[in-house]
């Protein structure tokens, strides 16, 4: 019998699938448990914005029609808010979908990214899928990426660098000075991928805009999202800004409706809902205080996070979360991120923070 594996490229066939936490539905079913608290995928604890629910409600009996494959309208708003040209813009199924296309634009069999150790999953995902090479350098002090040693990776065969900044899962930053020093020695032909997916939330005043750096010479393209500060994670829509000559390749590889009729209405309506924005900040800002003051008070080592999760020191962090499962709160375990120790932590409610402080205190 032919095993389909047999017919793929070997770095496909030895892919280890992303590894999705369960529905809380099931959990709870499994465990026997309710009113569980998730706190584990660093989603807006607030809920989506009041402006897109509505106009989503407003755009259900338009269902029968196809979407704007080209995403028109919601193309030029993101322009118009950036200061940049529509053809600048691409729209994709989350910031995954892009990265997934950059990959399969510019990697191949004897290419090669780079990234950092524990980085976002889907970047070697995204580079295995094509045959390519995934080089990970090691991080600075175990926890931040060091632009320095990455652009000292750079090989002739280099062709996508990819950067989380704030890095999912450790919160960590770099900043400007590293930045601008890390411009200077990449070749222009390598494509820089800036992931900026929580930057909204940053606090620290040397973070870099890489916005500010597209200087029409350079491959950069700078990822941002709608599933965070926007509370908008079940639509799938994020995007991406570039030259126009890479948006147009994107656009000659992706799906002609790959996003949804209601995700483009609900997105184009949240973009305007400021209030909903700012509250989103402030829960976070308080919440972010609260978790940081009770992992002192409980002797819980923890990283200075610049976006809506937190990374804690537990011990055993695969033991600590399926102890916190059965109390009825779920959290995120960082083993297969190379942190077997830690446990990355959504900030929550005030109400979902005070029970994941009660259940650790149990737990620990």
């Amino acid at each position: 019998m032919v095993k389909p594996e047999d017919l793929v490229l070997p770095a496909v066939a030895a892919i280890q699938p992303y590894e999705p936490g369960k529905p809380t539905e099931e959990l709870e079913r499994e465990l026997g448990i309710s009113e569980s608290v998730k706190l584990a995928s660093n989603e807006n604890p607030i809920g989506p914005s009041p402006k897109a629910v509505q106009a989503i409600r407003s755009a259900l009996s338009e269902l029968n029609r196809y979407p704007d494959g080209g995403s028109f309208t919601l193309c030029n708003k993101i322009a118009a808010r950036h200061k940049v040209k529509p053809e600048q813009i691409f729209i994709g199924s989350g910031s995954c979908e892009i990265i997934n296309l950059l990959a399969f634009l510019f990697l191949r069999p004897g290419l090669n990214a780079i990234s950092s150790e524990h980085a976002f999953a889907i970047y070697p995902l995204a580079t295995a899928s094509t045959g390519a090479t995934y080089k990970s350098v090691p991080m600075r002090d175990g926890f931040e990426f060091d632009l320095d040693a990455i652009a000292a990776a750079v090989d002739d065969h280099t062709r996508i660098i990819y950067l989380g900044n704030p890095n999912n899962p450790t919160g960590t930053i770099y900043r400007r000075v590293e930045w601008q020093r890390f411009l200077a020695r990449v070749p222009q032909r390598v494509v820089i991928v800036a992931d900026e997916a929580y930057f909204e939330f940053v606090r620290d005043a040397e973070y870099p805009d890489s916005m500010e750096d597209h200087d029409g010479a350079r491959l950069i393209i700078t990822l941002r999202t709608f599933s965070k500060i926007f509370g908008l994670a079940g639509l799938r829509v994020g995007y991406g800004v570039a030259r126009p000559d890479i948006i147009t390749l994107l656009n000659k590889v992706r799906q002609p409706f790959n996003i949804t009729t209601l995700a483009q209405v609900a997105v184009a309506a949240g973009m305007d809902d400021i209030d909903h924005v700012n509250a989103t900040l402030r829960v976070n800002r308080e919440g972010m205080e609260y978790l940081e003051a009770e992992f002192a008070r409980l002797k819980i080592g923890y990283l200075p996070s610049q976006a809506n999760f937190i990374l804690a020191e537990v011990g055993d962090g695969r033991g600590v979360y399926d102890q916190l499962l059965h109390l009825g709160v779920i959290v995120r375990p960082m083993h297969g991120y190379g942190y077997p120790r830690h446990v990355r932590i959504s900030v929550g409610l005030p109400e979902e923070n005070r029970r994941l402080i009660e259940a650790l205190e149990k737990v620990l």
